[in-house]
């Protein structure tokens, strides 16, 4: 039932209607956060593939955002532009950080945060061959939420339940379920990618840690925006080194793992 927490939880897929969870099995969904991640990783590939066949590159990665958006109803670009009205327009009040992320309103620092993250995202996957941007995508989308889910087990929630957005406050992970998602994170790396791009790994851990040393200074803790916020991020930052080193030695990967 966990599983199917985090799916209704995580996407628009009316599972709803079948299959009922109990309340307690949501706090335990940023666990199977990455097994989400390889269905939404899944049909952002399948579009950019599909869709490269008959238009420029560039309008086939568009295609690939907007079916994600579809998929997951934006629940991650709002926390990415609730994370940056917090705290660009918060100060260093912790209290003010938190009740600007609360507000159901979008504020300058929000927008200007979407553009942006919108623009370079699609402007580093159009960077890349097709099938390697499939590939990347098939392994950022899952490995960017494994890494974010980590923050349930480094912070504390900055609220109370009775505060929170979504009236859930996810559980620190046990040992056993922190395999699953590390596991389920990494697995699609190992296998799709060659290893020479291993290396993007360090994008998202080195922005994981900046995020949290940021969250921990000024509110002290995590919140759900913080969490979206976390994932859109490191999911950039691992298809920024991808881009980077195919630009280093593409002609190498040209050879060896486009064949």
């Amino acid at each position: 039932m966990n599983v199917a927490a985090a799916f209704i939880f995580f996407t628009r897929l009316p599972l709803w209607r079948w299959i009922h969870p109990a309340p307690e099995a949501y706090k335990h969904v940023v666990v199977y956060w990455p097994v989400v991640g390889w269905l939404t990783a899944g049909v952002s590939a399948g579009v950019l593939y599909l869709a490269s066949l008959v238009m420029p590159v560039m309008l086939a990665v568009w295609a690939a955002v907007a079916a994600r958006l579809l998929l997951t109803g934006a629940l991650h670009e709002d926390g990415l532009a609730d994370f940056f009205d917090g705290f660009g327009g918060g100060g260093s009040d912790r209290t003010r950080i938190l009740a600007i992320m609360k507000d159901s309103h979008i504020g300058t620092y929000g927008v200007i945060s979407l553009i942006v993250y919108l623009l370079f995202y699609t402007a580093l996957l159009s960077a890349l061959p097709v099938p390697l941007a499939c590939c990347a995508l098939l392994c950022g989308d899952p490995l960017a939420k494994g890494t974010a889910a980590q923050l349930v087990n480094l912070l504390p929630y900055a609220r109370t339940e009775q505060q929170s957005k979504a009236k859930v406050v996810y559980d620190r992970m046990s040992f056993s379920e922190g395999i699953v998602t590390v596991v389920f994170g990494l697995l699609p790396l190992l296998f799709l990618l060659h290893p020479f791009y291993w290396g993007a790994l360090l994008g998202p851990v080195v922005m994981f840690l900046g995020l949290v040393t940021l969250m921990k200074k000024r509110i002290g803790g995590y919140t759900g925006d913080c969490c979206g916020a976390t994932c859109l991020l490191c999911e950039w930052a691992f298809y920024l080194l991808i881009v980077i080193l195919y630009a280093v030695d593409g002609t190498y990967l040209s050879a060896t793992y486009l064949g």
